[in-house]
């Protein structure tokens, strides 16, 4: 019984086809096409959500607004997480609301993973503009009407895969959930379902390898072909993106998104970074050195500007993610800009060790290059004003002053490095708790 089969029946309907051909030639605009497509949205938000949008009239200082020039956003007032927090006034509701609650069909939290949880609100139109976003992802992972897709997150408020789910199942693939279940009942899903994509944080991509391992299930046999990553930096570090790879005889895709923003980047097929989908998004780059526009693959700050959701709008949002912006790198036909090795960290998590930025992801990069350590657990504190790291490893050698080496060789640091009983750090299907922010 040919369960399986791949058929005909199984190709994007024709209106599927379009909106894919639509999405490509927004990925391939010059530069100044690309400028007046985002000022037109741009203007067009603004016109639906003031004055109704008491925040934003607020903030801009005015009840209605169109730009003449892309050049003149630079002018806005930066929106920052903090003024999105609900006040006294409007209680657990989010502050940038353009309509009444009940026009709302969706909520969801942000995790909490840098403090208390922010709610976030959809109306119907917005959660479509979320699907059709997420399309420019499952292009990007080649995610087909006769894939089946194994979403392994819990099914809680956080938005994590929500949108993924219902993007897939507008695409016409088959979506498993697996929310609540252990991960070897996961395994046993993707074996009994036939399944062909993965969809989970970089984390557990390897933990889910490390349990098969552990149960004499060979992962590489398992048919799937494609895993789809976010909420770490994991799917643009090379090393672990290889590593995901290896374990599962797949290929990784990378997207990066935020439940306050959306569905804001996907990753290219050479795994290089994170491309903005810029058709959805106005990227702005801040430079760390300057404080200025940066400059092609200077680190900097993310600021996005969402133009599809005028339920819950963004505007000029500092996301707090350092990138590397680089222009006109002609990857995938693409020409929307890549980030180059996605989100490199946040602007909070930097650390400053005897003079020298180090961020996480390259501490990770180093890590992931030893097959022995299994798992690791950094922990950043502060003695006399100085930043301390200390790393502890599971490491089935038992040989710290390896890593200790390399990671001298590679950053210039000398770094305290731990061995700890293989299986005694915390595992996560969702954000890793790789990083100890004592500070």
């Amino acid at each position: 019984m040919m369960l399986f089969m791949k058929t005909a029946a199984h190709a994007l309907n024709p209106q599927a086809q379009s909106a894919r051909a639509e999405r490509d030639r927004l990925a391939r605009l010059s530069t100044e096409d690309l400028r007046r497509h985002q000022l037109l949205r741009l203007n067009r938000q603004l016109h639906s959500i003031l004055p109704a949008n008491r925040f934003y009239c607020e903030k801009l200082g005015t009840q209605s607004l169109q730009l003449d020039s892309l050049d003149e956003l630079a002018e806005l007032p930066y929106t920052f997480k903090s003024d999105l927090a609900p006040d006294g006034r409007r209680k657990s509701l989010p502050r940038n609301l353009t309509w009444p609650t009940d026009d709302y069909v969706r909520y969801h939290r942000t995790s909490g993973t840098l403090g208390r949880p922010m709610i976030v609100y959809d109306t119907n139109e917005d959660w479509q503009w979320w699907i059709s976003t997420w399309q420019y992802v499952l292009d990007a992972a080649e995610i087909e009407p006769k894939d089946r897709c194994i979403l392994a997150f819990s099914f809680g408020p956080f938005v994590g895969f929500w949108s993924a789910f219902d993007a897939i199942a507008a695409r016409g693939g088959m979506v498993i959930p697996t929310g609540g279940m252990s991960s070897l009942g996961r395994l046993d899903v993707i074996q009994s379902t036939g399944a062909t994509a993965l969809f989970c944080t970089p984390s557990y991509a390897l933990h889910l390898a490390e349990i098969a391992a552990e149960n004499g299930i060979v992962t590489r046999d398992c048919g799937i072909r494609t895993i789809v990553v976010a909420g770490e930096p994991g799917g643009s570090i090379p090393s672990t993106r290889s590593r995901i790879e290896a374990s599962w005889n797949a290929r990784v895709i990378d997207h990066g998104g935020a439940s306050e923003i959306g569905p804001w980047g996907t990753g290219d097929r050479q795994g290089r970074g994170l491309h903005i989908v810029e058709s959805e998004f106005i990227a702005e780059f801040i430079s760390v050195r300057t404080g200025g526009l940066a400059e092609d693959n200077e680190l900097s700050e993310l600021v996005l500007t969402s133009l599809g959701r005028t339920g819950s709008p963004v505007i000029r949002y500092r996301t707090g993610d350092l990138v590397r912006p680089r222009w006109n790198t002609q990857v995938d036909e693409c020409n929307f800009v890549l980030l180059e090795g996605g989100v490199l960290g946040r602007s909070d998590d930097m650390l400053v060790i005897r003079g020298v930025n180090v961020f996480p992801s390259s501490i990770e990069q180093i890590l992931r290059g030893f097959p022995e350590i299994v798992e690791f657990r950094m922990t950043a504190s502060r003695k006399s004003e100085m930043d301390q790291l200390k790393i502890e490893i599971e490491d089935r050698l038992s040989k710290p002053d390896r890593v200790q080496k390399e990671l001298h060789v590679r950053l210039g640091l000398r770094v305290e490095v731990e061995c700890v009983e293989v299986g005694s750090l915390p595992r996560s299907e969702g954000k890793s708790k790789r990083f100890v922010d004592q500070r």
